[in-house]
């Protein structure tokens, strides 16, 4: 049976999506063949764990609320940063210690070991973040020998700040917000002949965050890996996409766009209401800035201003973009955390379980169901950005802590395999 709904979210239709072949110009700029240079990259660096990250099945779920199918992509086990952010950070600062040294014929797998690390010790590269991009470029920065500068916001908890340390990193604190803690990072770049290394562009800042979002459509190269048929059709009929500024969606989206042209599957962005510039930036038609207070519990969504390159994609590529709530998003923690009804428990984090909260949403109600084209025989992809990032935030929101997930999901497994033979 499908919950009701306290109140009906937040969904806009875009009018400007459309289904034909991904435009030639979009694909100068992100395209498949560079999506899989970034994985081939990246799989040097030891900080990642080996293989694709896993996709959960969750089949109660899924008839609990009326679709066929729903798909987790797990990034909370891309490596021990606990985030999808770990493939865009390392692929964006590989590329510019390419363009910045173009004679020296750096091998990415060189890098990535260290091995350059006198030739790199004068290069200071410095970013805002939530928490997890940050921590990513720290460990990028450190493996690769570089000197890094992370510029926190007020709402960055202490408990967020210290991996991000661990890994050498020197930490600038500001009053602010995030969008605040960009234009600092911005000023001290200036001011110091640092590098600022964003997933978030502005005007005259578009190439390292075009490289940051490349290395996240690693995800879907994962995904899609084994479908070599170029006639077969999607495998999934909707993807729900965490907003943000807009850099990992546009990344999704890019790489499934040029992959199945007009049958591309339906996309949904989902963000904060609190922070919502992407489903302003549909109802306006252009890059906007979020109406509300942007503090939110989805930390990593807590975001007041729209990337305008992530637009570029965003834009002509997505049908919906949709709000949810901080208590949508808690319940959607919960959920994938028990495993409920027999599905297998899943470590998603505040941010990470947005997707599901917007399913649920839309699940909810039957005319949101039509207007989504969701029904008995979707298959729905969800993307789990992030597992147990801070831990006490965690426990207190879902009321179990990250081990005890972990552990239930390895019984799980255990007595699946044990029913299997």
């Amino acid at each position: 049976m499908i919950p009701a709904l306290k109140d009906p979210p937040m969904l806009i239709p875009n009018p400007l999506a459309r289904r034909g072949t991904y435009e030639a110009a979009l694909q100068l700029v992100m395209n498949i063949a560079l999506a899989r240079e970034s994985r081939r990259w990246l799989s040097h660096w030891a900080v990642l764990n080996p293989g694709a990250t896993p996709v959960w099945q969750l089949p109660q779920l899924a008839q609990r609320l009326s679709v066929g199918q729903i798909s987790v992509k797990d990034e909370s086990t891309r490596s021990s940063l606990g985030s999808f952010k770990v493939l865009g950070a390392p692929i964006a600062l590989l590329r510019l210690i390419q363009r910045r040294w173009p004679d020296k014929a750096f091998k990415p797998e060189d890098l990535l070991a260290g091995r350059h690390a006198q030739d790199l010790q004068g290069l200071v590269v410095i970013s805002a973040t939530d928490g997890n991009h940050g921590r990513a470029l720290a460990a990028a920065a450190q493996s690769m020998g570089c000197r890094c500068v992370i510029v926190l916001h007020a709402q960055v908890s202490v408990e967020r700040e210290a991996p991000i340390a661990a890994f050498g990193a020197e930490i600038v604190r500001i009053s602010g917000n995030y969008d605040e803690s960009v234009q600092e990072a911005a000023r001290l770049a200036a001011a110091n002949d640092w590098q600022v290394v964003s997933d978030t562009s502005y005007e005259g800042y578009e190439e390292i965050p075009r490289d940051v979002m490349q290395g996240y459509a690693t995800i879907v190269d994962e995904l899609l890996e084994g479908q070599a048929a170029a006639a077969a059709p999607c495998p999934y009929t909707h993807v729900i996409l965490q907003g943000g500024v807009g850099g990992m969606a546009a990344g999704v989206v890019s790489y499934f766009w040029e992959r199945y042209g007009e049958r591309r599957p339906t996309f949904i962005v989902v963000e904060p209401e609190q922070a919502d510039c992407l489903y302003q930036s549909a109802r306006l038609g252009r890059p906007a800035q979020a109406t509300g207070s942007v503090d939110s519990v989805m930390a990593g969504l807590a975001c007041g201003e729209t990337s305008p390159l992530a637009w570029r994609f965003l834009q002509p590529a997505v049908d919906f973009f949709m709000t949810v709530s901080d208590e949508q998003a808690v319940d959607a923690m919960r959920t994938l955390a028990s495993g409920e009804a027999g599905d297998v428990p899943v470590l998603s984090g505040e941010s990470g379980a947005a997707g599901l909260a917007a399913l649920k949403a839309l699940a909810g109600s039957p005319e949101l169901r039509r207007q989504t084209g969701l029904g008995a025989d979707s298959h729905v992809l969800l993307i789990s950005t992030e597992g147990a990032t801070a831990p006490a935030v965690y426990a207190q929101l879902t009321g179990r802590s990250a081990p005890s997930v972990l552990a239930a999901q390895v019984d799980w497994q255990q007595r699946v395999v044990k029913s299997r033979s």
